[in-house]
């Protein structure tokens, strides 16, 4: 909607990385926030963070190559263009998340805790990063001409310009903080460890597997699924397991 935040010069700021940083910057904040007062050591989280932002790059970067493998095999000179754009946030997510297990492994410390410590820090940060997607246009929704909150881009360089689209970014947006405030809520209480996390990768799963129908951008697929809903299946198993870990671990089956 306004990719461009200002100009100062010849520098452009885009509004796109502006709330990318903004988004982990909050993040961030409101993981140490928590982690001090539940006593959790500082320095990991910063680390966490840290790789996990390396590794969500990585990530993110190596699914959006996977998901447009097809394009790339019918015209290899994409690749440029594919370089320097186009990111999967599943990626992101996934690649996160295995650095931040390395990492704790490496510090033998539990992997599992602090995902119940920033489970909400991750959902605030989508939240605030979707906005950073709806002002560039990308991640944009299908035609909704009889959709009263309908919105219309101007000047996107992504999505159709002129045309009204269901605003795919803002109601993701408003998900990702809806699930934050959720997990806030329910992690207001003493939890076993597992639930908050895995209360977190149920209802992402649930809620993007419903907005990609909405969705209208350049996406790879598997079958009638796209990409994105494809992964969803798993990680919505995955949170099962791991709402549940406390049960596995303590089940008679885990001491024979």
């Amino acid at each position: 909607m306004h990719p461009i935040l200002f100009k100062i010069g010849k520098l452009t700021i885009a509004s796109y990385g502006v709330l990318m940083s903004l988004a982990i910057v909050c993040a961030l904040l409101l993981g140490l926030y928590r982690g001090e007062k539940r006593g959790f050591n500082t320095d990991y989280i910063i680390d966490i963070a840290l790789y996990g932002i390396i590794g969500g790059l990585i990530g993110a970067k190596l699914l959006f190559f996977i998901a447009e493998m097809p394009t790339i095999f019918k015209d290899p000179s994409s690749i440029k263009y594919m370089i320097k754009e186009g990111f999967v946030v599943y990626g992101a997510i996934i690649g996160g998340a295995v650095s931040a297990y390395i990492y704790c492994r490496t510090k033998k410390i539990s992997f599992i805790k602090h995902f119940d410590l920033l489970a909400p820090s991750i959902a605030l940060g989508q939240g605030i990063g979707r906005i950073g997607c709806f002002c560039a246009g990308c991640c944009y929704g299908r035609e909704a001409h009889n959709f009263p909150f309908a919105v219309t881009f101007k000047i996107s360089d992504y999505a159709p310009n002129n045309v009204p689209l269901y605003p795919t970014q803002l109601m993701s947006s408003f998900g990702n903080f809806f699930i934050a405030a959720m997990l806030l809520v329910f992690a207001s209480k003493k939890r076993d460890d597992g639930k908050i996390a895995g209360l977190y990768m149920i209802l992402y799963s649930i809620g993007r597997f419903i907005i990609e129908f909405f969705r209208n951008d350049p996406r790879g697929s598997i079958g009638i699924l796209s990409t994105s809903q494809f992964i969803c299946i798993f990680v919505l198993i995955g949170g099962i397991i791991i709402y549940n870990f406390d049960r596995i671990i303590k089940s008679p089956a885990s001491h024979d």
